[in-house]
């Protein structure tokens, strides 16, 4: 090779004499990067951070509203979980009218009698208003359980936490409305025998929980007894369908229903065979 033919192997001289170093390919831009986004090259002191290069995100909004919590989108999905969870809870509540009804037709009343002392029970123990509250704690239960099965079914892309919640606080206002419909029935009537009947007269007392109430302590009510029995039952439910879910998010996820790709040429499953030739 002559002295005038370049030689790629040879280091280039400067012109003061000086060896160099071969030059170095600068590493390609990021394959399917955006465009606009820098190569691997370094920022100058000074940039401006709205500048192209100085931030990967800038120059591409559209990245940025697709974060978490950083687009309207994400807002008004939270909004409707929380309407969601409150519409879901009234709807309970609301039902628990006619398990109110329901209560009062499959519980027995009380056998009372009018004396001059007032009204008692016509038999000594009666076992009516153990009757009330076994019932009442079988309706409620069972409302409770086909509460989280219908909306672990119904409301399948809203599953998680929040459905949790829907149904634990719909379960117990329930009850709490189950109670007051069922023992208000007739109650007055009641009342007013009591206040007017002559000694001797028969009658019926309202149904009623003798295992179950509401204290207060303050502005806050606090339900104990079988007046919980709805939104354990509920809670217990879901949590169950929740753990045998085959789903890790809960939700419905497309499958894979496809065969396996077939194997590459010379490819053996076999272990010790050679491979194909």
């Amino acid at each position: 090779m002559t002295p005038d033919t370049p030689d790629p192997e040879r280091t280039r001289e400067r012109a003061d004499g000086a060896e160099a170093r071969p030059e170095r390919e600068q590493p390609p831009a990021w394959p399917g990067g955006p465009p606009g986004w820098p190569g691997g090259l370094p920022v100058p002191a000074g940039t401006p951070v709205t500048a192209p290069g100085a931030d990967p995100l800038a120059g591409h909004p559209g990245v940025v509203t697709q974060l978490p919590g950083a687009s309207p989108a994400s807002r008004r999905s939270a909004g409707r979980v929380v309407a969601t969870t409150l519409g879901v809870a009234a709807l309970l509540t609301a039902l628990g009218a006619p398990l109110g009804l329901l209560w009062v037709w499959a519980a027995p009343a009380t056998p009372v009698r009018q004396t001059p002392a007032g009204a008692v029970y016509a038999t000594t123990q009666p076992e009516q208003p153990i009757a009330a509250d076994g019932w009442f704690s079988l309706l409620t239960l069972g409302f409770g359980v086909l509460a989280a099965i219908t909306l672990w079914v119904v409301l399948r892309r809203r599953r998680g936490p929040a459905g949790l919640l829907a149904v634990t606080l719909g379960g117990l206002g329930a009850a709490v409305v189950a109670w007051q419909v069922g023992r208000r029935i007739g109650l007055s009537t009641f009342q007013r025998l009591v206040e007017t009947a002559p000694p001797g007269t028969a009658f019926t007392k309202p149904v009623d929980l003798r295992a179950g109430g509401v204290d207060w302590f303050g502005p806050l009510p606090l339900p104990h007894g079988n007046l919980l029995l709805a939104a354990f039952g509920a809670a217990v439910t879901y949590t169950l369908l929740a753990g045998w879910s085959r789903w890790p998010s809960l939700r419905p996820e497309p499958e894979f229903d496809g065969g396996w790709p077939p194997p590459a040429p010379g490819f053996s499953s076999a272990p010790g065979d050679p491979p194909a030739r």
